[in-house]
């Protein structure tokens, strides 16, 4: 999966980049967060949300009782736009059939959609709803069939528009707290947040074992 990313000639974006940005974190993550598009410090070092954004994302998730290695995080294009523009619909779905692997392999009992792009992508591919906006969307629960199994997905804002508008940190606190809540609800068989952890770094080091053999 990673190997493919950093082959991926799909959309122009390739061209641009210092490096790709997969995603990062468990893969038996109970929460995946799926955000818009790698910035200059994830791009420098190939990691999601390194930045002041990222930082904000671990203070959120730290207020509700989890890290960032208790989930998984990526974006709907994995290779920075150019001067930090908004992705465009052709990337993001040139994109999509990484986005659509990392969704298959950790298969998360929740998914949350950071920003307008990652909403509008899982809304009205993956759900079949009209995307009317995060604003409108934000702390909205609503059930996505995902390879046969229910997932819920929670809409809100991307935590670079709270940076921008102070405003919008208390209602990013508010969606979180209803993650927590979801996270409580799920049976105990479901709730592996604290177990064994597997990140993509050991999933290439194991895939990289099988090849040899």
């Amino acid at each position: 999966m990673v190997k493919a990313i950093e082959e991926c000639r799909a959309c122009p974006l390739h061209r641009f980049r210092r490096n790709p940005v997969p995603g990062e974190g468990s893969l038996n993550a109970q929460v995946l967060f799926l955000g818009e598009a790698p910035g200059r410090r994830e791009d420098e070092t190939g990691r999601p949300f390194v930045g002041a954004a990222g930082k904000l994302l671990d203070e959120l998730l730290q207020e509700i009782g989890l890290r960032r290695g208790d989930v998984f995080i990526t974006n709907v294009v994995k290779c920075r736009p150019p001067n930090n523009r908004d992705p465009k619909p052709e990337e993001v779905e040139a994109c999509s059939i990484h986005t659509l692997r990392i969704l298959r392999l950790v298969s998360p009992a929740v998914i949350v959609t950071l920003g307008n792009h990652s909403g509008r992508f899982v809304y009205e591919e993956l759900m079949g709803r009209s995307w009317r906006g995060v604003t409108r969307e934000r702390g909205r629960v609503h059930d996505l069939l995902l390879e046969g199994r229910k997932v819920k997905v929670l809409s809100t804002y991307h935590p670079a528009a709270a940076l921008y508008n102070p405003k919008l940190r208390d209602r990013l606190k508010d969606d979180f707290s209803t993650l927590r809540k979801l996270l409580d609800e799920l049976s105990p068989s479901r709730q592996n947040i604290n177990g064994k952890r597997v990140t993509i770094l050991d999933y290439i080091r194991g895939s990289a074992r099988n090849e040899e053999r």
